[in-house]
């Protein structure tokens, strides 16, 4: 995983952009973060409404896990772990109130 997979260097060949698969993963969590939001947007454009779809949970909770498992394996950063447990636990505590809260609605329109 830490293994050159891309690099751009200067011109006078000084690495400037270095890949690796742990750099991969923790770019990959970055773009999530940032996705969630752009998903957020189209549900507020299209429902017209300030409430976040299930799914920003879903890629937060994604977009975390890339992000923490890149700050615990790969660079070993204890700054980076504490920054993406907090929203981790977050976006999953929002995950289970949103399966919570559909399944009392399902069984209702079941029964």
């Amino acid at each position: 995983m830490n293994d050159i997979l891309f690099q751009l260097s200067h011109a006078d060949g000084s690495a400037w952009f270095i890949l690796t698969g742990w750099k991969l993963i923790g770019l990959t969590g970055a773009m999530c973060f940032t996705m969630r939001w752009l998903v957020q947007a189209w549900h507020r454009q299209r429902t017209k409404t300030a409430e976040l779809p299930s799914a920003f949970w879903w890629i937060s909770l994604l977009g975390a896990g890339l992000t923490l498992t890149y700050f615990v394996w790969g660079k070993n950063d204890s700054v980076g772990i504490l920054q993406n447990l907090f929203p981790m636990s977050i976006a999953a505590y929002n995950i289970y109130l949103d399966l919570a809260h559909r399944r009392p609605k399902a069984t209702a329109e079941s029964g």
